[in-house]
């Protein structure tokens, strides 16, 4: 294409095409920055702030903070990190009146290493897992224990952000995990200090250890390398007991039972454990209830529900304000297993196992509660395939109690660093050892003991929280819960449209917690309505349990 005779002309004379507003302004940049120079020679052109970079490649372009051009995709201000910041030491110095004390001097640099931590605590008490401003998390706990033993330098004890903090699995408040994952760059060899975990387990609570550390790559991160999850969750046998005669949900399900094509009867009428039908208290009834035990039919019932879970299926209706359209909602469950029923003190406890590559929020919680509901109703187990289509119904979540994250797995990680590992030595800087929890099995299963199971049945022995669930769900005498049925279908008035229930079903908050420390919890608790509650999406993805 032949280029038009003044602009021909002008570039041939050597004149700059750019506009004489952007070239005066460049003048004067390096104006102001050459009277700057002159002023304070220690100054020179990278110092200033608007210096251009001495190519000029930069002509006519903006310019990111360090003064060479970038894209910003039209954002002015990055926001990745707002809020996240926490007070350095000296802030925190001269806001508790140490205002006569001198700036803390910077230690010595120590080299940080990528790492994986494997940990594992007792969620109880605690906001959740990831680490947030003024709240009391494991991550929070974490973080500060590995400052005090020098694991993280003063320079960085400010703001994890600055030494890539992540996390395998970010657990729901109250949440156990006997293993789970944090990754970040930290020191691992402190002078003084002979044994770095051993450190840090000095700075940390008891209901929280440090299993062990693994180098990793430095691109490593534990929420996407992470191949599934392994939940359990723990139950009393006597949720299994079928509602009792003349509560509100036994009223509804025997109703709503014959209304049905080729109606037959409600398995929960004329069950052999409410036999006589003498008016009982509910005090009397939990004593029954805990001597109560499964027989072989309904256990395997329960199991053959429970295979209805393995494979993907779009679990809308097992979290938070699911849609069904959404395609996050899709999860694979690899495995389910149901162990037999082991009998503590006066009750039988049944565990139940999830495998899964991923889980939203409040899904195991709901899965667990499906099975339950469903088996105790004799509904059949098909319901569970009804539960993945598009309509939305409403499943009451189990208590948060019996919830525990058993770990992560790194199965593909592990795979690709052997063989990265079969030409070198241990010893070698390349080398990655791979994540393996059953390394730290024995002490893991001694912590699972103390902090988890003990917890968990000390509170049901004194409080009767499991009890207190059930009689909840009976008490409940709207259309929420009419998919529990003999011919294991949905019917239109168990169906939530535009968000909306007729008598909806309340959650108490009560069953969300997991700390009970004063043993005087009331059963009457604060209700939550569900359909009330706001959760955003990102959240709901990625909080688990």
């Amino acid at each position: 294409m032949d280029i038009p005779a003044v602009a021909k002309r002008t570039h041939e004379e050597g004149e700059d095409p750019q506009p004489k507003r952007i070239k005066a302004l460049e003048e004067r940049e390096l104006t102001i920055v050459d009277a700057k120079t002159k002023a304070d020679p220690s100054q020179t052109t990278q110092d200033a702030p608007d210096a251009l970079p001495e190519n000029g490649a930069a002509k006519g372009k903006r310019r990111d903070a360090s003064g060479y051009p970038g894209s910003r995709k039209g954002k002015d201000k990055d926001t990745k990190n707002a809020g996240r910041r926490r007070r350095t030491r000296n802030e925190e110095d001269l806001e508790s009146g140490k205002t006569g004390a001198e700036p803390r001097s910077s230690a010595p640099r120590l080299p940080k290493r990528m790492c994986a931590l494997l940990i594992g605590f007792c969620g109880s008490g605690y906001s959740g897992m990831q680490i947030q401003q003024n709240a009391k998390t494991i991550e929070n706990e974490l973080f500060d224990a590995m400052v005090r033993a020098g694991a993280v330098s003063e320079d960085n004890a400010d703001d994890p952000v600055k030494v890539n903090i992540a996390r395998a699995a970010r657990t729901d408040a109250g949440v156990h995990a006997a293993g789970n994952i944090v990754s970040l760059k930290m020191i691992t060899s402190v002078p003084g200090v002979s044994n770095m975990i051993a450190r840090i387990n000095e700075e940390l609570p008891p209901e929280i250890r440090l299993w062990g550390t693994v180098r990793v790559q430095n691109s490593f991160n534990p929420r996407t390398l992470c191949d599934s999850r392994k939940y359990t969750y723990f139950f009393p046998s006597y949720l299994l007991i079928p509602p009792k005669p003349r509560s509100p949900q036994y009223c509804v399900l025997t109703k709503h039972a014959v209304t049905l094509p080729l109606a037959t009867p409600s398995p929960v009428a004329d069950h052999p454990f409410w036999a006589g039908g003498a008016p009982t208290d509910d005090r009397d009834d939990l004593v029954r209830k805990r001597a109560w035990r499964i027989g072989a039919a309904q256990l395997e019932q329960l199991r053959t529900a429970a295979q209805k879970y393995i494979a993907t299926h779009n679990f809308h209706n097992f979290t938070v304000n699911g849609e069904f359209s959404d395609r996050s909602n899709q999860r694979i469950m690899k495995n389910i297993v149901i162990a037999d029923p082991v009998v503590y003190g006066e009750t039988e406890w049944i565990s139940v196992l999830f495998h899964g590559q991923s889980f939203m929020m409040h899904q195991v919680r709901k899965m667990i509660s499906a099975l339950v509901l469903a088996c105790r109703t004799g509904t059949p187990p098909h319901i569970i395939d009804e539960l993945y289509g598009p309509r939305d119904v409403f499943i009451p979540k189990m208590p948060a109690l019996g919830l525990l994250l058993e770990q992560p797995i790194f199965d593909s990680y592990n795979v690709r660093v052997a063989r990265i590992n079969e030409k070198l030595t241990p010893e070698h800087a390349d080398y990655r050892p791979p994540i393996d929890f059953e390394v730290h099995k024995d002490a893991i299963a001694a912590f699972k003991q103390t902090y988890i199971y003990e917890n968990m049945r000390r509170v049901e022995d004194r409080d009767g929280l499991f009890d207190a669930w059930i009689r909840m769900v009976d008490g409940y005498g709207g259309d929420d819960l009419l998919y529990l049925n003999p011919k294991g279908i949905i019917p239109p008035a168990a169906v939530i449209k535009d968000r909306h229930r007729k008598l909806p079903f309340k959650e108490k908050k009560l069953f969300d917690a997991t700390s009970f420390p004063d043993g005087k919890q009331s059963m009457d608790a604060e209700e939550e309505d569900e359909e009330e509650m706001q959760v955003d999406k990102r959240k709901r993805i990625d909080t688990e349990g």
